[in-house]
């Protein structure tokens, strides 16, 4: 019989360089070039932040967080918790405890792909914290089992244990390690590009001349 649990060794954290970089960039920037790695979209922050570090991944069944409690005591300064929950939307993993916990282990978000609760503890914490909106009824010390650093799925997108996550307002980002500098360096010059773009059009210059639309526009019209 296999065993309840698998917990494979912590991941190669992304270096602090490369997230100081993330932390520059905007998850809807690179939306602009790519098109895979984005976890669906109704898996939104609790907080306004932007925040970027090293994906520990996890899966944990219905209403059971045994490995859940078990993982809080691994995580290094840097990571973010990235939490299956192999489909249950029904009971909230994560509340105000695990906030705590993942807190005090310097973790730099939680990203869940189901439901959390305790929002105004979230809130008091101010800890980063993503999932699919608030449940009532949470999880138990059920001792069901469960995976740690493996691969998992969070909201269509296949996260690897030692990914880069890039999470703000606007959503999630899954990065592998060798890709996130340089998306991370594209993103920022072209939002240095856009903000250039923006004050041209504010000193009274069109968006369509300067995108190109117009133009476009007017041959077709032709």
């Amino acid at each position: 019989m296999p065993p309840r649990y698998v917990v494979e060794p912590m991941p190669a954290q992304i270096s602090a360089e490369v997230v100081a970089l993330l932390e520059k960039a905007e998850t809807a920037t690179v939306g602009h070039w790519r098109h895979w790695g984005f976890v669906d979209r109704k898996v939104q922050g609790l907080l306004r932040r932007r925040v970027a570090g090293t994906a520990v991944t996890v899966q944990i069944p219905g209403a059971d967080s045994t490995l859940l409690h078990h993982a809080l005591g691994l995580l290094r300064p840097g990571d973010v918790l990235v939490v299956d929950r192999l489909g249950d939307d029904r009971h909230a993993c994560w509340g105000g405890g695990v906030t705590v916990a993942a807190k005090a282990a310097g973790a730099k978000a939680g990203i869940v792909d189901g439901a959390c609760t305790d929002v105004e503890e979230v809130e008091a914490s101010d800890f980063p914290l993503w999932c699919r909106g608030l449940a009532p009824i949470t999880t138990r010390i059920y001792d069901l089992g469960g995976r740690m650093n493996v691969p998992v799925s969070i909201g269509g997108v296949v996260v690897m244990p030692g990914d880069a996550v890039l999470a703000d307002e606007s959503g999630v980002l899954i990065l592998p390690p060798g890709e996130a500098e340089e998306e991370a360096r594209r993103a920022i010059a072209t939002q240095e590009r856009g903000l250039a773009t923006q004050d041209r059009v504010a000193k009274g210059e069109k968006l369509g001349a300067i995108s190109g639309a117009s133009a476009k526009v007017l041959a077709g019209l032709a």
